[in-house]
């Protein structure tokens, strides 16, 4: 089974299959570099091929090895990622990359287990990393193989059920070749990524038609079996822009846990009176102008937020002496990890002003926005 299954996709893959993706890069005859590898490894989890390229070129061209990003300041690491999400991605990597300069050498270990156990780094990660770069024989299981799989064998329940998901392993396990590994690991992701996609897969381009039970049973709709749905909260915020005479904009640091956790960010507030209030503690102002609320989908909740701007604030004294708060102007925010909806808003806001032309607020001035004298 496994060999007319692994025969099939590679015969597949040599004809349609991605070969110039920049990670397939050979740092060597028949060896590609582990830390390219790894790094797209970790930007293409829930991250698609077209959106990680970009981010990916620029990432190496500033932290072009492991040393190098070992050595980085998270900042740095951070702005880079900075539009990707799922930012504990990039704080994973990071530390990654210090453990491997701790106790491998600067290198990621080639042994199954210690890399594994590095932080991001799962069992299907490991696997992909040890085939991609080195021809090591180990099954991946990342989403578009769950795909293929539960689709052929007609597996069903959610995969993320501890039984389903060992029944694919088993089958991940089976199919993998005793040759050509990397490429069939290469094979199997593609196909999942290009072919038998979750809405409406191509079957008619598919080397596994022939046998898979899906499409022989008209199950390609329901396979493999979707998440238990649960309602999804809104949960609200107000964002306080505090902009000086400079142009510049106060950012703070966000604690260690919860969202964008590490990322500079603006201030926020729970509504618009408290908003006043820690404006006040960071800089004397007049007014406050209500911007276009938005909504920012997390995989678990919805943020609304309502930006809330103070324009021609001035800074008050102690804001230098906080490491979590800083006055940042254009050159800073390129240089920081920023929440993508948070580096939008501001691009936005500074588009009119370098321009010389005012600023339009996106809505009438709010009622529950109290004046300077009613705070």
């Amino acid at each position: 089974m496994s060999a007319g299954f692994a025969d099939r996709l590679l015969a597949w893959y040599d004809r349609h299959g991605r070969h110039d993706l920049p990670w397939q890069q050979a740092s060597a005859p028949g060896k590609r570099d582990a830390y390219r590898v790894w790094l797209s490894e970790i930007m293409l989890q829930q991250t698609q091929v077209a959106t990680v390229l970009g981010y990916f070129e620029r990432f190496v061209a500033a932290l072009p090895t492991l040393r190098a990003l070992a050595e980085a300041d998270e900042d740095t690491v951070l702005a880079l990622w900075s539009g990707l999400g799922y930012y504990r991605r990039a704080r994973f990597l990071h530390r990654a990359a210090q453990l491997c300069v701790e106790h491998h050498g600067g290198e990621l270990p080639r042994d199954f287990d210690a890399l594994a156990a590095l932080p991001g780094i799962g069992r299907s990660t490991a696997g992909a990393i040890l085939a991609q770069a080195h021809g090591l024989r180990f099954p991946i299981l990342d989403g578009n193989v769950k795909r293929v799989l539960a689709r052929y064998h007609g597996i069903h329940g959610h995969p993320g059920q501890g039984a389903v998901e060992k029944e694919l392993w088993r089958r991940a396990d089976a199919h993998t070749p005793a040759t050509r590994v990397a490429d069939y690991t290469q094979a199997i992701m593609d196909l999942g990524a290009t072919v038998c996609v979750r809405s409406r897969p191509l079957c008619g381009d598919c080397p596994l038609a022939g046998d898979c039970v899906a499409r022989r049973d008209g199950l390609t709709a329901v396979l493999p079996t979707a998440r238990p749905t649960k309602a999804q909260p809104t949960r609200g915020t107000v964002m306080l822009v505090l902009r000086d005479d400079a142009g510049r904009v106060l950012l703070e640091r966000r604690g260690p846990q919860g969202v964008w956790s590490g990322l500079w960010s603006l201030p926020e507030a729970a509504d618009h009176e408290e908003a006043w209030r820690v404006a006040q503690r960071h800089a004397r102002l007049d007014d406050a102008q209500p911007l276009a609320p938005f909504v920012h989908v997390f995989s678990h909740y919805r943020l609304q937020v309502e930006p809330l701007l103070f324009d021609r604030a001035t800074a008050r004294r102690g804001i230098a002496d906080n490491p979590d708060l800083r006055w940042c102007d254009a050159a800073d925010l390129a240089a920081l990890g920023l929440p993508a909806p948070v580096r939008s808003l501001l691009l936005a806001l500074d588009g009119p002003r370098q321009q010389g032309l005012p600023l339009a607020p996106a809505t009438a001035r709010s009622r529950r926005t109290p004046s300077r004298k009613q705070a």
